[in-house]
């Protein structure tokens, strides 16, 4: 089989009420509803990646599964991958050890108690880490992240215990075997489209972020041979008709180009490990480990 020139992982971030809940810490039932639109979505989006022979990753926290097990039973059955997304969409960089542990663990219990999933991917709600995230999902036997932004076509493998303060020098911790799948605020559907009031202004032209979005992939595949364009999407912010119509456009643009694959995330971090040892990789990137890093 030809290497893929460059894989479109086109994902989503099934969030249902938890967002609103966990994140936003609403009690407005009106805001609350919003969530409620992303089930009314799913089987849009579903039928839409289907007529695009697209396989895709769905991130899912617990409490949406619990909602909303019909739809998640529906994405799992048509083919698509379920990464573990928190249980309310909370961010781990809140919790102590133990309360991190404990939002993994009814996230994943409630992904094996609706849908018989245990997932093997992970992406952070907000895209936050703690100082402990990296060591926890290793523990729990996750392989690959998708939260960080150290990069922008290409994988890299994470490190544990990096150290900061504003007088002294960076210190690198040791790299670890999970795989990061970098995102970007840029190449997410949330900001530019989801109006929150006295947060994110949102409501912008589905014309100016096609035409932002076209031009990260348009880049990807011209620059980045075997690299990834990972876009992250919302279904209760691009289920709406002229968005979906955004979609529908963008997904025709990759398919015309030569050597585009579309599929999940899991599948791409399997086949990046594999061509990519850690070892190896350490070696070949001595500016991501630290060994080019100058002690004060």
């Amino acid at each position: 089989m030809t290497p893929p020139r460059l894989s479109a992982c086109i994902t989503f971030d099934f969030d249902g009420y938890s967002s609103w809940i966990g994140t936003m810490k609403s009690r407005n039932p009106s805001m609350i509803s919003r969530g409620q639109f992303g089930a009314v979505a799913i089987p849009r989006i579903l039928d839409l990646l289907d007529a695009h022979g697209v396989r895709s990753t769905f991130a899912v926290p617990g409490h949406t599964a619990y909602a909303f097990p019909r739809q998640v039973a529906m994405i799992r059955d048509r083919g698509h991958e379920i990464a573990h997304h928190g249980w309310v969409h909370e961010n781990p960089a809140h919790f102590d050890e133990a309360g991190e542990r404990r939002v993994l663990e009814r996230g994943l219990e409630a992904l094996q108690r609706t849908v018989g999933v245990r997932p093997t991917g992970y992406r952070s709600p907000a895209w936050d880490f703690s100082e402990r995230t990296v060591d926890l999902l290793l523990e729990y036997g996750f392989t690959y992240d998708s939260s960080c932004m150290g990069d922008d076509t290409r994988p890299y493998y994470l490190r544990t215990g990096d150290a900061w303060t504003v007088d002294s020098p960076f210190h690198f911790g040791p790299t670890t075997p999970l795989v990061e799948l970098p995102v970007s605020w840029s190449l997410d559907d949330f900001p530019p489209f989801e109006f929150v009031l006295g947060t994110n202004e949102g409501l912008k032209a589905a014309s100016a972020v096609e035409e932002s979005w076209r031009g990260d992939f348009d880049w990807a595949y011209a620059h980045s041979p075997g690299g990834l364009f990972n876009l992250t999407l919302h279904p209760q912010t691009i289920g709406r008709g002229h968005r979906m119509a955004l979609l529908d456009r963008l997904l025709g643009h990759m398919r015309e180009r030569d050597g585009v694959l579309f599929e999940p995330l899991g599948a791409y971090a399997e086949r990046w490990r594999a061509q990519n040892p850690l070892e190896a990789w350490k070696a070949a990137h001595p500016d991501l480990t630290g060994e080019l890093s100058i002690e004060q």
